[in-house]
C-alpha cells in the first residue's frame, strides 16, 4: 500500500501545475485511478483552451468588418440650425 501511494506522489509531481493543482486536492491514492483522472483534466484543459483560441480568432476577424462606436453622421463641430 505504501508503495503505491509513494508511486501516486511522484506521478503528481510530474504533472503539469494547472493539473497538479487539480488532482492535488483529491489526495487520490490509487495509481490506475490517478492516472485516469489526470488524463481527463488534461483533456479537458486542452478543450477550453481550444474554444478560447476559437472565440478569440472569431472575434478578431469580425472585428475588422466595421467601426461599431465610429463616427455614425456629422462631426461634433458641424451644427445644423
Amino acid at each position: 500500500m505504501e508503495a503505491e501511494e509513494d508511486k501516486c506522489v511522484k506521478f503528481e509531481n510530474g504533472l503539469k501545475p494547472d493539473i497538479k493543482q487539480l488532482i492535488g486536492f483529491s489526495e487520490i491514492r490509487n495509481f490506475p485511478t490517478l492516472v485516469n483522472k489526470s488524463h481527463i483534466c488534461d483533456k479537458d484543459n486542452r478543450a477550453n483552451a481550444n474554444y478560447y483560441k476559437a472565440a478569440n480568432e472569431k472575434r478578431g476577424r469580425d472585428m475588422g468588418r466595421g467601426k461599431p462606436y465610429g463616427r455614425g453622421g456629422r462631426k461634433p463641430d458641424e451644427g445644423g440650425s
